[in-house]
């Protein structure tokens, strides 16, 4: 199993940006792979996903704002957040996936975001 490393998180304000990266212990130039976040509470939701070929899909509430990228030579796999708002605050996990969206390999311990208002 690939293990995978999130890394980036930390406390901005309303408005700033961050950059998340996920380093993967092996090579995942063929999987789907997708950043997933969990606020306080709550469900852990799928944000952004990236195919092998570099197709990108977001949740509506990112969109325009997130962009998921991937490098495969170094396997890792970024998610650049901008115009960040207060409910994007949580722990931002990434993960392979499936066709829609869901998680198929091993949780990491992911990296929290807090956005302060």
């Amino acid at each position: 199993q690939v293990q995978l490393v999130e890394s980036g998180g930390g406390l901005v304000q309303a408005g700033g940006s961050l950059r998340l990266s996920c380093a993967a212990s092996g090579s995942i130039s063929s999987n789907t792979m997708a950043w997933y976040r969990q606020a306080s509470g709550k469900q852990r939701e799928l944000i952004a996903t990236i195919t092998s070929a570099g197709t990108t899909n977001y949740r509506g509430s990112v969109k325009g704002r997130f962009t998921i990228s991937r490098d495969n030579a170094k396997n890792t796999v970024s998610l650049q957040m901008n115009s960040l708002k207060p409910e994007d605050t949580g722990v931002y996990y990434c993960n392979s996936c499936n066709s829609i969206g869901i998680a198929i390999g091993s949780w990491g311990q992911g990296t929290q975001v807090t956005v302060s208002s």
